[in-house]
């Protein structure tokens, strides 16, 4: 039998995206909140209060992916993936399908780190490692980041001006959602090289899927995520104590720890948050210019600055006052990020992980992509949102 096509070696020497994860990044995020604390310490003091329960809930929620992970619940999931699929479109819809209950129920940050790897495999079952399941996996993570709090920290900061539950987001946000995704899989699709014979299994079948102890924090996180109006520590404290267990009992090493969470790009992007959280209540032009915009032109602005400045960061920003078309915002916020790689934390986890894959990340190809299915996908969501009665509110 033939194996499956040998992996396109990554370049040698670290990229842009991996010299971001390193402890000199963390360094400028401590020196803007340093700055931020020394200029305005009581402003500083509440954008730290709007910005620390988003990256204690991802900060938990990747630590449930990274125990889920270890149980081989995501690997199973894309190899039956490949396995059920009658052909390579019905495995692309599929994976689509995955990423996106993925990213709504665990983070998108959760779903690029642990799916990427599985649709890299899947792919070279089709003959297409670096395919248009890759790409989707970046591009719909982000757009599908739109239907519950906890899916993308930036929903996180916004929410913290509308005392929404997580349910109660889930019914506003459904319909902007699903067009959202679908848009963006459509212009994957559209443009993508999909395989149309059934994938060649590439080994033994393994053992049966086993509900165990990731199962079981996904279920309670994704409980809480749902029910509690602040999830984070809840979330943060299963995580931990899943990991925790893996750890002790020899399953997982705190090196795995530090890797899934990826801490110096965790603590730049919170130091510079803060700071831009700080000079959006000390300086009122980014509120005044959202007060005088209709809502697509918060949703471009959202997503404009999301570019220059990552969206978490432009969320701290942008929303360190209550914006007037909030649910517009995310649109820009969330869906935004896919006109660059700088839009968003996930493409630097995509980026890294497809290279730990042992495939060169198909990085022009999904910033193509997304700079034809953001504008769409940001349009149709804000169509969705007016027929929904809310128009951004």
């Amino acid at each position: 039998m033939t194996g499956p096509p040998t992996p396109v070696r990554p370049p040698d020497g670290p990229s842009l995206f991996e010299r971001v994860d390193r402890w000199p990044t963390a360094l400028v995020g401590a020196a803007a909140l340093i700055v931020a604390v020394a200029a305005a310490p009581h402003r500083a003091g509440d954008a730290a209060g709007q910005v620390w329960p988003p990256f204690v809930l991802v900060t938990g929620l990747l630590l449930v992916g990274l125990v889920a992970d270890g149980d081989g619940l995501f690997a199973r999931a894309g190899r039956a993936l490949a396995d059920l699929a009658p052909g390579g479109r019905s495995l692309f819809v599929g994976g689509c399908l995955t990423v996106a209950v993925v990213t709504a129920v665990l983070n998108l940050d959760t779903a690029v780190v642990f799916l990427t790897p599985v649709f890299v495999h899947a792919g070279r079952r089709t003959g297409t490692p670096d395919g248009p399941l890759v790409v989707a996996c970046i591009l719909v993570a982000n757009a599908a980041s739109l239907l519950l709090p906890g899916s993308n920290l930036t929903n996180l900061l916004v929410l913290g001006h509308l005392h929404l539950t997580g349910g109660q987001f889930l019914a506003r946000m459904a319909l902007p959602w699903t067009v959202v995704v679908v848009v963006t899989v459509a212009v994957v699709a559209g443009a993508g090289r999909l395989p149309s014979g059934k994938p060649v299994p590439d080994g033994p079948a393994g053992p049966p899927v086993v509900v165990g102890l990731g199962a079981a924090a996904a279920v309670a996180a994704t409980v809480a995520v749902l029910v509690l109006r602040d999830p984070a520590i809840p979330v943060l404290v299963i995580g931990a104590a899943a990991a925790g267990v893996r750890v002790v009992t020899g399953r997982a090493r705190p090196d795995d720890v530090g890797r899934t969470l990826g801490v110096p790009v965790l603590v730049a992007l919170f130091g510079i948050a803060v700071a831009l959280g700080t000079l959006g209540r000390s300086w009122s032009e980014p509120s005044s210019l959202l007060a005088h915009l209709d809502a697509p032109g918060t949703a471009v602005v959202a997503a404009l600055t999301s570019v220059l400045v990552n969206n978490l960061p432009a969320a701290s920003l942008l929303a360190a006052r209550t914006p007037p078309h909030p649910f517009a915002l995310l649109l820009g916020l969330d869906v935004g990020p896919n006109l660059f790689v700088t839009g968003s934390l996930a493409w630097v986890l995509w980026w890294r992980t497809t290279r730990s894959a042992g495939v060169r990340p198909p990085t022009t190809r999904a910033v193509v992509l997304g700079l034809v299915s953001a504008p769409v996908a940001v349009t149709a969501g804000l169509v969705a949102l007016s027929v929904t009665g809310l128009r951004g509110h």
